[in-house]
């Protein structure tokens, strides 16, 4: 179901106003009605409308003016209407900060989109004005474990419970999760977070380095599991881990020592082990890709970590964050999300999880800095060459369609605006939109 928008009418005239009012409740709005605009500054904070529909030309105090009046940061989007209304006025009405101009006599049909696009608009604007003073309430565990999903909400209290013990933790979760934000969670929040957290990709390493590089030489170096000591061990991927170095992993963590290349007996050590993965490890083990006596050492407790796309609730938090972080780095305003953008966030699936989420507000920002982008752009980066169409004719379509609809948005179907916008004729436009199927309602 759509959501229910309200809007205030600001109008002298008593019968347009009583038109007005009867076309808009008619489409579902809640609606207030004031015969003048001078009574809008008082009762604004008391209605909270999602969009102002003021007449231009009324005594005591006209729409440019009321326009003029409100505090634009605050203020919910204004479309002016007017019978007198020329190019010159609407020209200075949007310059002003106007979201639109209708004149007199109006389209219903295009003044109900016009307005439903500036209390969508208004109603997202909010929506990132209390996500942001929500982020920036957070503190702790909440603000790196972001999310309200009952899949997050479990993972924090599991990381809070596990992280005063020294009991062996498996992460499980697809690539780009947060795996290794979990362990590190684990770990800060753990007595051992004055010491080294050492984070080993077990895909890389090389079985004929491990015990130099990991145990040390004598003489030379103390190896990276010394020199940890007291810390965390997080093993990431551990089903990549060559078989050899396995069981010398085993060995470390079962007897709590290594033996440096060289010396004459081994030196103790004490390391929290957490390790993760995201194949499935059982499967791993069947396969003799892993050591069944590695598994029983490394997963006294499982967590999975969910996916992103059964975290469709938190897409627009952590988004929000993202772009935050990215616009701070920067030095640039973070952009506000679009009803598109909304869409784009909400109908991807993310295959790449967190990861891909936050590369695409990073791009997003990026995009912004040089005046233009959309998330949906910021996603298709990320998109694989097959999805390019076969065939030439069917690339020219799927631009046309992309083009010929985002005209249409832009002048809320107006096709003599749209045909002059997009350098062809109006019949050449008709016959376009019949060709390429689009529906101009379902756009608009």
């Amino acid at each position: 179901m759509s959501p229910q928008f309200s809007v205030l009418i600001v109008d002298d005239d008593k019968s347009m106003r009583a038109s007005l009012v009867d076309l808009l409740e008619a489409a579902g709005w809640r609606v207030e009605a004031l015969a003048r605009a001078s009574q809008v500054i008082d009762r604004l904070p008391g209605l909270s409308p999602d969009v102002i529909l003021s007449d231009v030309r009324m005594p005591e105090m006209s729409g440019l003016e009321l326009l003029a009046a409100l505090d634009r940061a605050t203020a919910p989007p204004v479309v002016l209407i007017s019978a007198h209304g020329d190019i010159p006025m609407a020209v200075q009405a949007m310059q002003d900060g106007a979201y639109s101009f209708v004149e007199k006599p109006y389209d219903p049909r295009r003044l109900l989109s016009i307005l439903r696009h500036a209390g969508q608009q208004h109603r997202m604007a909010r929506g990132a004005d209390r996500l942001r003073a929500r982020l920036a309430e957070l503190s702790g565990l909440d603000r790196i474990l972001l999310g309200t999903t009952p899949e997050i909400t479990a993972l924090r209290r599991d990381v809070l419970d596990l992280a005063p013990t020294d009991a062996s933790v498996f992460l499980q979760g697809e690539t780009g999760t947060g795996k290794e934000l979990v362990a590190r969670a684990l770990h800060d929040l753990s007595p051992r977070s004055d010491a080294p957290f050492l984070a080993l990709n077990c895909a890389a390493i090389a079985a004929d380095r491990f015990e130099a590089e990991m145990f040390g030489v004598k003489g030379e170096n103390t190896g990276r599991l010394v020199a940890a000591g007291g810390g965390t061990l997080f093993l990431d991927e551990v089903c990549a881990c060559p078989l050899p170095v396995q069981a010398k992993l085993l060995r470390v963590i079962e007897e709590q020592e290594v033996t440096p290349i060289g010396a004459p007996a081994p030196v103790a050590i004490d390391l929290r082990v957490v390790s993760a993965s995201n194949e499935d490890t059982e499967a791993a083990v069947q396969a003799g890709h892993l050591r069944q006596d590695l598994l029983f050492r490394l997963n006294t407790v499982v967590l999975p970590l969910p996916p992103l796309r059964q975290r469709r609730d938190d897409l627009v938090l952590l988004f929000t964050h993202f772009l935050d972080h990215s616009a701070r780095i920067y030095e640039v305003a973070a952009p506000e999300l679009t009803q598109a953008d909304m869409s784009a966030l909400l109908t991807h699936d993310w295959p790449g999880n967190v990861r891909e989420l936050r590369n695409a507000a990073e791009r997003r920002v990026l995009a912004a800095r040089r005046g233009g982008g959309s998330v949906t752009d910021a996603i298709r980066a990320n998109e694989a060459p097959a999805d390019v169409p076969d065939t030439l004719r069917e690339a020219v379509a799927v631009f046309e369609r992309e083009l010929i609809g985002r005209a249409l948005r832009a002048h809320d179907g107006r096709m003599d605006a749209v045909a002059e916008a997009l350098g062809i004729g109006r019949r050449t436009l008709n016959e376009k939109i019949v060709k390429l199927g689009l529906d101009k309602e379902a756009l608009l």
